[in-house]
């Protein structure tokens, strides 16, 4: 099975298997078309060619009525940092490269970072394996510091810690560089870029007062939801509480927002434009501050958090930074805070009528995926899967072993899930289109049922 990055992979609606269309650009863009993969022919294609408008009207009615389940939540990975770093930029780098070196124990720390990544189904270790394995020998060494049975232990500890205090300096100026190209990108350019964010992140919200709160979640470090929140006047909801340093809470109390419709009293509805936001890998600005994680004012697009850490009125450092696990098992998840961001997300996932679409996420933390999995087990739920590629194949080896392929839809490679695309075509109109609802409710009452007969005409 080819999951290469030329790949299209569709699945939506009654389709029994997964469809293949193949693209094929033409010079007159309007002759482009995709051609169906013969292996399995759907009912719906009469023939073995369709337009990006003839797929339209297939996929972009059935994740509207997705989008508007009882429940609904989206989780987003760094595919989407990359989709708009791209198009506003023309070229994207992730700030994961595993280049860093440590002068104790770096032959162990890189074999077991591989190891990890291997675990996990990826082919090469990266800066956050590397990381965790750093922090957890720091650990073992902490308490074996002050053991007379070792000697030297002292001296590697603080090499160590030192070294770690390095990397994660470059990892986050690596983030910081993300965020600051893309606002310091061509105005035109970046400008398009953020109103193609903004129709994205919309087409989820747009949910009626009825409905539950969409739930955002995403393994990112950087603030580009935030930012692109901002632009689109979306308000996000999350654990911080305060104006000028906001610090975590755990007790959330499902606080929200509400307005009284004129003339209805007892029946408050929720306001729109709100969305419930978790980071479940932390954040460039959560800061470890005593016993409490504090959020900095570290704008969009600055070019390093140092300073920001020095006038934080803390004293902080690089290695106090939430910006890490990674986890590779699901036991590294109970420290605080994470274990709140995860109860979050196993708790807006796994009950009935509920969705989640991924997007830009490449299955490769267990963690995750053990919840997604078991959200699967209840039948009202629904796991919509959208990826500019699956490289690595492990959306599809997930989507063979986990069963339940009927819950599940693909929309996989660059030809269906490419952002241009996505905003033009697939993605549901972002906005709570109340007249588009009334003029199909019209058009079903006058035209569902043929004219009767004239009774006088009948013999």
């Amino acid at each position: 099975m080819d999951n290469g990055n030329n790949t299209n992979i569709l699945k939506v609606r009654d389709d029994r298997d997964c469809i293949r269309p193949i693209w094929h650009e033409a010079e007159d863009k309007a002759e482009s078309k995709f051609t169906i993969d013969a292996t399995y022919k759907p009912d719906w294609c009469s023939g073995n060619t369709c337009t990006k408008s003839e797929l339209r009207s297939r996929i972009e009615p059935w994740l509207t009525s997705l989008f508007q389940s009882e429940h609904l939540s989206l989780l987003v990975g760094s595919g989407l940092t990359t989709a708009i770093q791209i198009d506003a930029c023309g070229s994207a780098n992730n700030g994961m490269n595993s280049d860093s070196e440590f002068t104790v124990f770096s032959e162990e720390i890189e074999k077991a970072a591989k190891e990890s990544a291997e675990k996990s189904g990826r082919k090469e270790a990266n800066i956050e394996d590397q990381i965790r394995v750093a922090n957890e020998i720091i650990k073992g060494l902490t308490a074996l510091r002050d053991s007379s049975d070792i000697s030297g232990i002292a001296p590697k500890l603080d090499s160590l810690c030192s070294n770690l205090e390095n990397v994660i300096e470059k990892f986050t100026n690596n983030i910081s560089v993300i965020e600051s190209s893309i606002a310091d990108a061509e105005t035109k350019k970046r400008e398009a870029a953020f109103n193609k964010l903004v129709l994205f992140l919309m087409s989820f919200a747009s949910r009626t007062g009825t409905r539950d709160r969409l739930n955002i979640f995403t393994t990112n470090y950087d603030r580009l939801i935030e930012a692109g929140a901002d632009v689109a006047g979306l308000r996000l909801i999350d654990r911080f509480v305060g104006a000028l340093s906001p610090i975590f809470r755990s007790s959330r109390m499902d606080v929200d927002m509400h307005y009284n419709p004129p003339g209805i009293r007892g029946e408050p509805r929720y306001l729109e434009g709100v969305a419930r936001f978790t980071k479940l890998h932390g954040s460039l600005d959560w800061i470890n501050v005593g016993e409490d994680i504090r959020r900095i004012g570290l704008p969009f697009g600055a070019k390093s958090i140092k300073p920001f850490l020095e006038t934080a009125g803390i004293d902080a450092s690089f290695s106090s930074l939430m910006i890490y696990p990674n986890s590779a098992k699901d036991r590294e998840t109970a420290e605080y805070p994470y274990v709140e961001l995860f109860r979050d997300f196993a708790a807006a996932l796994c009950r009935p009528n509920s969705t989640l679409v991924t997007y830009g996420y490449s299955f490769g933390d267990d963690h995750i995926n053990r919840v997604i999995r078991d959200m699967l087990t209840i039948p009202s739920t629904h796991l919509v899967i959208i990826d500019y590629s699956d490289s690595s194949g492990r959306i599809m080896d997930k989507y063979n072993s986990w069963g339940h392929q009927s819950q599940m839809s693909l929309i996989i490679g660059k030809d269906l899930a490419n952002i241009d695309d996505l905003v033009n075509y697939y993605l549901p109109k972002p906005s709570i289109d109340r007249a588009s609802i009334r003029m199909a409710d019209i058009l079903k009452q006058r035209f569902s049922q043929p004219p009767k007969k004239d009774q006088e005409g009948e013999s």
